[in-house]
């Protein structure tokens, strides 16, 4: 929450804490696995999307530091739509049930670590809180000098941008096109890990 450097404070939100990467690896749920295989392809799409339009703003700017800007709506509203729609990709909510489904991979786990599930649930809505407010310091509120003549999307920025903000739509409106096809491998590794499990106990005894 105290980060004032923009590329810092999305850094520190991608990078997945071990209590919240490592549990599902237990799950023997189907809904545990399959939400956790596909948190990390939408990782893999925010990321680079989030990277890249702070990179676009610390070129425009020469600075990170969230206090220097502020009411880019109004100045670059192009470039801040974008920037709306990858950050509700990163935090799973372009709608409800994506942010149901990044809890979902803590449901799978509930059995074994209920405290666990409850405590990675909470880290889930406090880093949506906080990009939240990170998004809403640098895009809202009075126009600063320094700020009101910055330019909104250029052509290069478009070939790049509309890519990944295509791909974070399609991942959040049409899930099935990507877990569908992962089911039959999702299966098959939760069957080797209970096989793993059961041999596991027996050689306990």
């Amino acid at each position: 929450m105290v980060q004032p450097d923009l590329k810092k404070l999305v850094a520190v939100f991608k990078r997945q804490p071990p209590w919240l990467r490592r549990p599902w690896h237990r799950s023997h749920e189907h809904a545990g696995r399959s939400g956790a295989v596909y948190q990390m392809l939408n990782h893999g799409v925010s990321t680079g999307g989030l990277f890249l339009i702070v990179g676009m703003l610390s070129d425009r700017r020469h600075t990170r530091l969230i206090s220097e800007f502020g009411g880019l709506k109004l100045v670059m509203p192009r470039l801040v739509a974008a920037f709306l729609l990858i950050t509700l990709s990163s935090i799973w909510i372009a709608r409800p049930e994506r942010f149901c489904r990044r809890v979902s991979d803590s449901s799978g786990r509930v059995h074994l670590e209920s405290p666990v599930a409850a405590f990675a649930a909470t880290g889930v809505i406090l880093s949506a809180t906080y990009m939240l407010w990170m998004f809403q310091r640098v895009n809202y509120g009075s126009v600063s000098e320094k700020n009101s003549a910055l330019p909104d999307l250029k052509p290069r920025e478009w070939a790049l941008i509309v890519p990944i903000v295509a791909m974070a739509v399609l991942m959040g409106v049409f899930p099935n096109l990507f877990l569908r096809p992962m089911g039959p491998s999702v299966e098959r590794m939760i069957n080797q890990a209970r096989r793993g499990s059961s041999i596991e106990i027996r050689a306990g005894r």
